[in-house]
């Protein structure tokens, strides 16, 4: 597509809840951490990034993947994927887009603010 037919938008993902001290990043387009963070005592991680949306809706840029025709997801990086080699973790996060709500899109293609979404870093046992 055209990139005259895409418009960018501002894209925060939050982690709530990330178990202290376990490395978090985005994934890079060379599949290698980007932006690694951790949280020092359990408060929030927040990934700022710009993704290209055009009419369909359809989903592009660096962190943007595809999972069959329809799907498309950011991954987040968790511990050994998120370049810390001392974590007893290796793990990814897949992070939907591609079901986002239309009126919110639409804000964020007018330039609105930033479309936030919000997900929790600790799973019911306790591991990220």
């Amino acid at each position: 597509m055209a990139a005259k037919d895409q418009t960018e938008i501002a894209l925060r993902i939050v982690i709530e809840q990330p178990v202290p001290g376990v490395r978090h990043s985005l994934q890079a387009k060379d599949d290698t951490p980007l932006d690694p963070k951790a949280s020092a005592g359990g408060e929030a991680l927040a990934f700022d990034l710009k993704i290209r949306v055009a009419p369909g809706p359809k989903f592009f840029g660096e962190q943007i993947r595809r999972e069959g025709p329809e799907r498309r997801f950011i991954y987040i990086r968790i511990g050994q994927s998120a370049g810390d080699g001392m974590s007893p973790w290796s793990r990814r996060m897949k992070i939907d887009v591609h079901d986002l709500p239309a009126d919110l899109l639409d804000r964020a293609m007018r330039g609105e603010g930033v479309l936030e979404i919000t997900v929790n870093g600790t799973g019911k046992d306790g591991t990220p």
